[in-house]
C-alpha cells in the first residue's frame, strides 16, 4: 500500500515537473507576455493544465482500459500537432494577430464598487455578529476577485490556453499512459496515477506562468518598450522551436519517411 501510495506522488511531483517541458513553456509564454498580471497569468496556467490534462486522462484511460496500441505514425503525428501549435502561435504573435483578437475579445471588465460591498456588508451585518459581518466581507471581495478575473480574460482569452493545454495534452498522453503501464499493473491505480499526474501539471503551470508574468507586470508601464520586444522574441522563439521540432520529428524520427521510428517520451 505504502509502495502505491508513493508512485502516486511521485505522479503529483512527476507533473509538476512535466510543466517545465521547453514546448510547454514556449507556449504559455507566447500567450503570458500578451496578458501581463501575476493573477491573470496565474489563470491562464491553470486553463491549459486543465486542457492538458483532460486529454491525457480521457486518451490515457482509454490506453489503460482496451490496452490500445499505438502505431509509430500515429504517435508522431501527434506530437507534429504540438510542433504546428507552436509555429501557429509564433507567425500569430509575430505578425501581431494575436494582439488585435485580445483587443477585439477582451471586454472592458467591471470592478464591482465600493458602495456595492458596504451594502452586502451592511445586509449581514444585520443578520449576523460583526465578526461573521467580516468573514463574510472576505468571502465576497474573494468572489469578485475571482469574478474580475475572469471577466477581464474574456472568453477568447480563456478559450485560447485550454484548446493549446488540450493539443499538448495529446502529444503527451500516450507517453504517459505507456510509462504508466510497465510500472503499475492495477488499471484504476495507473488511472489514479493519470489524475494526480494532471493535478501536479496544473499546479506546475500555474507557478510558471506567474513566474514569467513577474518581469512584464513590474516593468509594464516604465519599459513598456522592452515589453513589447520580449513578446516579438517570444514569438520568434515559439516559431523557431516549433519548425525545429517538426524537423526533428518529420524526418529524423521518420515521420515523412517510410519508416517512421516512435519512441514515447
Amino acid at each position: 500500500m505504502l509502495s502505491f501510495l508513493a508512485i502516486l506522488i511521485l505522479g503529483f511531483l512527476l507533473g509538476m515537473r512535466h510543466a517545465t517541458d521547453p514546448d510547454h513553456v514556449v507556449a504559455v509564454t507566447t500567450i503570458v507576455t500578451k496578458q501581463p498580471g501575476i493573477a491573470k497569468a496565474g489563470l491562464i496556467g491553470v486553463l491549459w493544465g486543465l486542457g492538458h490534462t483532460f486529454t491525457i486522462f480521457v486518451v490515457g484511460t482509454m490506453i489503460i482500459l482496451f490496452q490500445v496500441t499505438i502505431p509509430p505514425r500515429v504517435g508522431l503525428s501527434m506530437e507534429l500537432t504540438v510542433a504546428a501549435m507552436l509555429i501557429l502561435l509564433g507567425v500569430l504573435n509575430l505578425t501581431g494577430t494575436l494582439r488585435w483578437l485580445q483587443e477585439k475579445f477582451t471586454p472592458n471588465s467591471g470592478v464591482p464598487t465600493a458602495a456595492g460591498l458596504r451594502s452586502d456588508a451592511d445586509l449581514v451585518g444585520l443578520q449576523c455578529c460583526d465578526t461573521f459581518a467580516q468573514a463574510q466581507r472576505e468571502v465576497v471581495q474573494s468572489k469578485f476577485w475571482i469574478h474580475r478575473t475572469l471577466k477581464s480574460l474574456g472568453l477568447y482569452n480563456a478559450l485560447r490556453p485550454l484548446v493549446i493545454g488540450i493539443v499538448h495534452g495529446l502529444a503527451g498522453s500516450a507517453a504517459v499512459a505507456l510509462l504508466v503501464m510497465t510500472t503499475i499493473r492495477d488499471p484504476w491505480w495507473a488511472i489514479t496515477y493519470l489524475f494526480l499526474f494532471g493535478i501536479g501539471t496544473i499546479a506546475g503551470m500555474m507557478i510558471i506562468t506567474a513566474v514569467i508574468a513577474m518581469p512584464f507586470a513590474f516593468t509594464v508601464r516604465r519599459f513598456s518598450g522592452w515589453n513589447r520586444g520580449m513578446a516579438v522574441a517570444s514569438g520568434l522563439l515559439s516559431l523557431v522551436f516549433g519548425l525545429f521540432l517538426s524537423y526533428q520529428i518529420g524526418f529524423v524520427d521518420g515521420l515523412f519517411t517510410t519508416h517512421p521510428l516512435w519512441t514515447p517520451r
